[in-house]
């Protein structure tokens, strides 16, 4: 296969990106993760942001986008994120695409200063890139998650001793305020 970059998207990148979603997502959910998207791109809320794309000979074939999250606990304010949503195009999948967009936004965000990762998704798959169940270390999504999938609502510390140490439901962006997209 041939070499993927990773680098920050770009304005020009959305309607490829929108494609994208509609091919990884199908005709269901497709127009509402990319909606979702260009809410989130928009939203002073869900600033800092990192929206990261992979490309292959110039053809976009993966985005990941990161916004911004936080852990209130008393007088304290966790800064975080919330990854959603990723997606690669179905026949660049099981290729590591998805898990070098993972990377390299975990690396952004310890850079920009985020000290916890969130993450609902598939149980099985984040955890290859250090994502742990993070209802029973007392982290609640913004919505509840159902018990039967508990552990699809996944967490990752950026910040040694962070995890055990903080406690609380985690505030998202505006445009992730929708009980929909809380449904796993």
């Amino acid at each position: 296969m041939k070499q993927t970059r990773v680098r920050q998207s770009q304005a020009s990148d959305m309607d490829a990106v929108r494609d994208l979603m509609l091919a990884a997502f199908g005709a269901d959910e497709g127009p509402t993760i990319a909606h979702l998207i260009s809410e989130l791109l928009v939203d002073h809320s869900a600033a800092p942001r990192l929206s990261l794309v992979a490309t292959i000979d110039q053809e976009l074939v993966g985005h990941v986008l990161f916004s911004r999250a936080r852990v209130c606990q008393a007088d304290k304010h966790v800064p975080a994120a919330i990854l959603a949503p990723l997606a690669v195009l179905p026949e660049f999948q099981s290729k590591g695409i998805g898990g070098q967009l993972i990377t390299a936004g975990l690396e952004g965000l310890a850079r920009q200063g985020a000290e916890l990762v969130f993450v609902l998704g598939h149980p099985r798959y984040y955890p290859r890139y250090g994502f742990q169940p993070a209802g029973v270390l007392g982290l609640e999504a913004p919505y509840p998650i159902a018990a039967e999938h508990a552990d699809a609502w996944m967490v990752q510390a950026l910040q040694a001793g962070i995890l055990g140490s903080v406690h609380g439901t985690v505030s998202c962006a505006e445009a992730l305020r929708d009980p929909d997209y809380w449904l796993e």
